[in-house]
């Protein structure tokens, strides 16, 4: 198996971070914010984080299954390709969001003195929208009228899950025309209005990701490599400037009227940028191990940090005295708390959950596809063109390279 993409792990690592920020305002600090606080969050607008992750997606799933399904020869081996797909995707999903829901109606009910969990009927329902893949529609429909509990950051979860349902039906009946009408849906939704429903089911970041994937397969691909970032100045101020970008373009108190689309652009640039592999979004050193360490646990991180936040404004409400009014002189606790809560408990999903599960439904798709004699060398034979598994552990080739490592590690672990 060869390499992830660095760059791409950064990427992840900045995207969950965007969204663990944006998210503390109101979640972890509820207290009346103060006048920096208050500013931050009205210029600020990180749930650009989550488009970023869209980007990231579609680039991610588009290099593998793009290739390996435009290998077969028939409707039979195409579905074949398509529910191996998906099974990868379950096992690397389904436990870990639906371990964290079960976390989250547990605590709502034994750990909430303090409230903050909300009650037990949003959660429940929060949680069976997103064990059906709808929690971005009952985000729309409760989102301002109704409590929307712990479970509010899996809209972005459903939506991915909606695209991994459907990308492959896609790529069957768009065939070479995928890219055109690809570019159709993306300039579609970043030019016209937004609608309530086409924010919360927004594709044009996703669609985005699979167009670069898709070039990074074309000669002219590399004829647009942009080499100038190889310069640390030229590299370090274009990258700043698309964060910064990134980070406040989508402010409350900016008021641009297409920032869903400028953030799409933006991120995408971002991928653009990372697939190079050639650290063009940062140099090798400590602050890139950092990111790369925070984005192999994006996933986790996501799940938590809801979870977290809330546990810490428990955790110190029952720790301070009755009648303690939480204020801003507390916020150095309560992030040193819910980084801790984070942390630990990412690494703790990652190693028991995620890492052990993913490796369990990549094999088991591998011998889904072996049953029904749909063999895996076709697009196997692109990877080396394509670097099909570079940012996708779930990958077939993955998947191999995994299971016959894990036999020589005690604990099957990276």
């Amino acid at each position: 198996m060869t390499k992830k993409i660095q760059d791409i792990e950064v990427l992840r690592g900045i995207a969950v971070l965007f969204v663990c920020v944006e998210h503390m305002h109101m979640n972890l600090f509820a207290w009346v914010p103060g006048q920096w606080h208050q500013m931050f969050y009205g210029w600020s607008g990180m749930w650009s984080g989550v488009d970023l992750f869209f980007v990231i997606s579609g680039f991610v799933i588009a290099r593998d299954l793009v290739p390996r399904l435009a290998a077969t020869g028939s409707t039979h081996e195409r579905l074949v390709v398509s529910v191996a797909f998906w099974i990868r995707r379950a096992w690397r999903l389904i436990p870990s969001a639906w371990w964290w829901l079960g976390v989250i109606l547990v605590a709502c009910v034994v750990f909430d003195r303090s409230g903050a969990w909300g009650s037990l009927r949003a959660n429940f329902e929060g949680a069976l929208a997103a064990i059906f893949q709808v929690a971005n529609l009952r985000v729309m429909a409760t989102y301002g009228v109704h409590e929307a509990g712990a479970t509010f950051p899996y809209w972005s979860l459903s939506l991915e899950e909606q695209f991994y349902l459907f990308f492959p039906f896609l790529i069957w009946m768009s065939g070479r025309r995928l890219p055109l009408v690809l570019a159709v849906i993306v300039v579609a939704q970043l030019v016209l209005p937004r609608t309530p429903l086409g924010i919360i089911c927004r594709t044009d970041a996703l669609g985005l990701g699979v167009l670069i994937a898709l070039w990074s397969s074309r000669d002219s691909y590399r004829l647009f490599e942009p080499r100038f970032m190889a310069n640390r100045w030229v590299r370090a101020t274009l990258v700043l400037i698309l964060l910064v970008g990134l980070a406040f373009i989508g402010g409350e108190d900016i008021h641009i009227p297409i920032e869903i689309s400028m953030v799409a652009i933006i991120a995408a640039i971002l991928v653009f940028l990372a697939s190079f592999d050639r650290d063009y979004i940062l140099a090798r050193g400590w602050l890139k191990n950092v990111l790369q360490w925070v984005g192999g646990r994006s996933y986790a991180i996501y799940l938590i940090h809801i979870p977290a936040y809330f546990a810490t404004r428990e955790i110190w409400f029952r720790l301070e005295p009755e009648g303690t009014v939480f204020s801003p002189a507390y916020m150095p606790l309560f992030l040193a708390t819910a980084v801790a809560l984070i942390v630990g408990c990412a690494e703790i999903n990652y190693r028991l959950l995620e890492v052990p599960l993913r490796r369990r439904g990549a094999v088991i798709s591998e011998r889904y596809r072996n049953e029904r004699n749909v063999s895996r060398m076709p697009a196997d034979r692109e990877a080396p063109q394509h670097r099909l598994a570079e940012t996708d552990p779930d990958s077939a080739a993955g998947a191999a390279q995994s299971a016959r490592i894990s036999g020589q590690k005690s604990a099957g672990l990276p």
